[in-house]
């Protein structure tokens, strides 16, 4: 499965770039297919190794405010891996290809 993740604190002030940075780096060490964008972080793995990094992203998240938000997105295929670039390389062949007559 993929899951796409934003988790920041409230109540910490205006920034949050130390606490996102707590937040990857709990990911990046998880050793699960990861990628990181300026709104979320996508992770790739199983139900459990997956919520279990997303939770202790929050966990570490929560040292830094009084209370967590998290945003989530998760597409569930069983038995498909690799999605992370595969999703990727499909669309970039159906941009290639250029528009098709739908009608």
């Amino acid at each position: 499965m993929l899951v796409a993740f934003s988790v920041a604190p409230s109540g910490s002030g205006d920034s949050v770039s130390a606490a996102v940075a707590a937040a990857v780096r709990v990911v990046r060490e998880s050793g699960l297919p990861n990628r990181t964008d300026s709104m979320f972080t996508t992770i790739e793995g199983e139900w459990d190794e997956c919520l279990d990094v997303v939770k202790r992203a929050c966990e570490v998240v929560g040292a830094h405010g009084e209370r967590v938000s998290l945003v989530l997105k998760a597409d569930i295929r069983p038995g498909r891996t690799g999605e992370m670039t595969a999703k990727l390389d499909r669309l970039e062949a159906a941009i290639e290809a250029g528009p098709t007559d739908q009608g």
